[in-house]
């Protein structure tokens, strides 16, 4: 049985400074250098959420070689302010979930340092429902950034799935993802995550 479970939330932007600074603004916590992905032309940084969750910050990397085909996230495409833009479930069996959900896209084996995992992507870049579709991923390391970065007091309470179809992507998602955080709402596409840090409840968006 597919089974999807979140792992960690993104912010995008136009560049990665913008992206991070987005973050850190929030939660007035520094984020910890991560690295680039050759394969999809981006870099990143991060930062622990409880429980075992992070946030990711991710924009195009400008040093990046021009790529063959799309990058990932849909960031090819992504204009305007930084935002809370992508979630990410983990999965136990890759090839099952996309058999199961293949809209999520194809497997792509992925290593970064000491990290390997394959993550499904679209072969455009770009996920179904303006791109509020999760993204997923399976690790093959025993410790996964969730695990390993540090999130001090720093809890992710909910995060909350907007779109005008929220409705059918709750339908589609709801045999393979039961997490509690994770709520969905008709409305403009949109990520909004609500974050205790420093005994204050935080709008992440």
């Amino acid at each position: 049985m597919v089974k999807l479970a979140l792992d960690h939330i993104a912010v995008l932007a136009e560049t990665l400074a913008e992206a991070v600074g987005h973050v850190e603004a929030a939660l007035a916590r520094p984020m910890e250098p991560g690295g680039a992905h050759e394969r999809f032309g981006t870099h990143n940084h991060l930062i622990g959420l409880n429980p075992d969750l992070y946030i990711e910050a991710i924009a195009v990397d400008p040093s990046a070689p021009a790529l063959p085909d799309a990058r990932w996230f849909g960031l090819d495409h992504f204009k305007g302010a930084p935002r809370l833009d992508k979630w990410v479930c983990t999965v136990d069996d890759i090839e099952a979930a996309v058999a199961a959900l293949p809209m999520a896209g194809q497997p792509v084996q992925l290593t970064r340092g000491s990290l390997s995992w394959t993550m499904a992507v679209p072969k455009d870049g770009l996920l179904p429902f303006d791109g509020i579709f999760p993204a997923l991923i399976q690790w093959h390391v025993p410790v996964p950034p969730g695990k390993a970065l540090t999130a001090d007091d720093a809890e992710l309470l909910s995060l909350t799935v907007s779109h005008p179809e929220a409705e059918l992507l709750q339908t589609i998602l709801a045999p393979y993802l039961d997490d509690a955080l994770v709520s969905f709402k008709p409305g403009a596409a949109g990520l909004v995550a609500r974050i205790r840090h420093a005994e204050q409840d935080i709008l992440l968006a």
